[in-house]
């Protein structure tokens, strides 16, 4: 009996790297072996010094050495790393390259981390959100919104293609953390510094996108699918329950307001509330305030959240190299 293929994803952001393991049948399907998510804070000071931290590569290499293991372990044959936003920014960023090379050496010879552009980091996200959408209308619009540490993808998107327009705005939970939030809880003025500074890049993004046309908007990555298992009152972190949940954009509005109003503290107390996210996710929280207002006034009433991103979409780019 012939072994299906293993081939594995890795997505390094400003705030979490993770991994997606699966086994590739002849007729293109999938079964997922392993998926995991390490918080290693690449970001941290970088939008303030333009340099990652002698820590934080400390972390990632870490990090990667377990990974390394893991696929090692799985038989993996292939894997694709993208690194965005944080790596985009950092001066410093061939260390990062030379400790992904070393890593993922491991697996295939010659292998390093891929900085992905923010164009192609909001189609990678779209790509994989919308596996699980089902069937949609050839001229329905999506709009995929992937929220991370340091940017936020903005893609709007129809079946047939006629509509396909994306932009990468520089705002993230980790990046808004460390430029405006730094009382516990936030205070009224450092929230109002930030939210203008949002609405300022939700202007850039509506210039690039018309999201005033949109059918349907599906959130992603690790703010979003946290403030999901919160929307849904869960005592604990569920992917299941999470993925392809639906929320009323009031509902989740509420669930930010709520994360502002707490201390990080306070939010560790949340049952569904990653240790690695507390401290930040009230930056992720101003995002979604801002965003579900404009789709609101719009008159769209429901998000849907998916656990699936920008690591299903770069393990469909691994897949496809090995076709």
């Amino acid at each position: 009996m012939t072994t299906a293929p293993r081939f594995a994803a890795i997505d390094c952001g400003t705030n979490s790297i993770r991994l997606l393991i699966a086994e590739v049948f002849p007729d293109g399907s999938l079964n997922e072996l392993n998926r995991d998510n390490i918080i290693v804070r690449l970001g941290q000071g970088v939008d303030a010094t333009g340099r990652f931290a002698d820590e934080a590569l400390e972390r990632v290499d870490a990090a990667l050495s377990t990974y390394a293991d893991r696929m090692i372990e799985f038989g993996v044959q292939d894997v694709m790393m993208g690194a965005t936003s944080a790596t985009r920014d950092a001066a410093n960023r061939e260390e990062f390259f030379e400790i992904s090379k070393r890593h993922l050496g491991r697996i295939r010879s010659g292998l390093s981390a891929e900085v992905i552009t923010g164009e192609r980091e909001a189609e990678l996200s779209f790509n994989g959100a919308v596996t699980d959408l089902g069937a949609l209308g050839d001229e329905e619009r999506v709009c995929v919104i992937d929220l991370g540490g340091g940017s936020t993808e903005f893609v709007v998107r129809t079946a047939s293609g006629s509509v396909n327009e994306s932009y990468s705005a520089n705002m993230g939970c980790v990046r808004l953390t460390e430029r405006y939030l730094h009382t516990q809880p936030p205070a009224a003025s450092e929230v109002a510094e930030a939210e203008a500074f949002v609405q300022q890049m939700m202007g850039d993004v509506q210039e690039a996108v018309d999201l005033s046309a949109v059918d349907r908007v599906v959130g992603v990555a690790g703010t979003m699918t946290t403030m999901s298992s919160l929307t849904l009152g869960l005592t604990e972190y569920d992917p299941e329950r999470n993925h392809m949940s639906e929320h009323s954009l009031e509902d989740f509005r509420a669930t930010a307001r709520d994360l502002l109003a707490r201390t990080t503290e306070q939010r560790m107390e949340l049952g569904p509330m990653h240790p690695g996210r507390a401290d930040v996710i009230g930056g992720g929280a101003i995002v979604v305030d801002v965003f579900t207002m404009l789709f609101l006034e719009q008159g769209l009433k429901f998000i849907t959240v998916s656990e699936k991103d920008i690591l299903d979409g770069i393990l469909a780019e691994v897949v496809r190299r090995n076709g």
